[in-house]
């Protein structure tokens, strides 16, 4: 049974989006994830991800479905993901794809967002695009109010900064909502062959 004290993490969405690929043992996600350099989305110790994964493992999101051993190397237990967590990481990346105050946790939305059909992907960015341009609106108004008093330029460089990070990322959003609502590219698990995605990903 999930336990509902089981806050997921960005750490522990990527492990469970992991396991939906194919069941594994602990070392082999962690090599995994390294190669896929998600260790540029989330800090990833050996520690925190061991922990992340007995803490799944207790919530009911992820289960033991056997154990074996390699020469003398440690016994290592695989995992598979359950029901219940191929659930909770359709919810969080539900819940964070079109949030703008996470940026963290949106990064690792849109890195699983694959795991939602493409409708609801198209849905959400575009909810994440209406908060976007209003905070755009907000810093490029500021903007000009500032120079209007006078504002030294000196004071304005993070407002500005950030004014262009938003118009850039509302382009490049723009970008992929259209490329996504016109089916411009295969979207989801099942678009490609397993095999062809997990040797495609083994090579990045």
């Amino acid at each position: 049974m999930k336990d509902p004290a089981c806050k997921l993490t960005p750490l522990g969405v990527m492990t469970l989006a992991l396991l939906r690929e194919r069941d594994m043992h602990p070392y082999e996600m962690l090599r995994l994830m390294r190669q896929r350099h998600h260790d540029k989305l989330v800090p990833i110790t050996n520690g925190t991800f061991y922990h992340t994964v007995a803490r799944l493992q207790k919530a009911g999101l992820l289960a033991e479905v056997g154990i074996d051993r390699d020469g003398n190397r440690p016994e290592r237990t695989t995992y598979t993901v359950t029901d219940a967590g191929t659930d909770a990481v359709v919810d969080w990346v539900h819940a964070e794809l079109p949030r703008i105050d996470h940026p963290l946790e949106f990064r690792v939305a849109l890195a699983e967002s694959h795991n939602l059909p493409r409708e609801a992907v198209v849905d959400l960015l575009s909810e994440r695009r209406a908060a976007l341009t209003g905070e755009h609106r907000l810093y490029r108004d500021g903007l000009e109010g500032a120079r209007a008093k006078g504002v030294p330029e000196q004071y304005r460089v993070q407002t500005e900064r950030q004014a262009a990070l938003l118009g850039a990322e509302l382009t490049w959003l723009d970008a992929l909502i259209e490329r996504l609502a016109a089916s411009a590219f295969p979207w989801g698990p099942d678009a490609e062959p397993h095999h062809v995605t997990t040797e495609r990903r083994l090579s990045e």
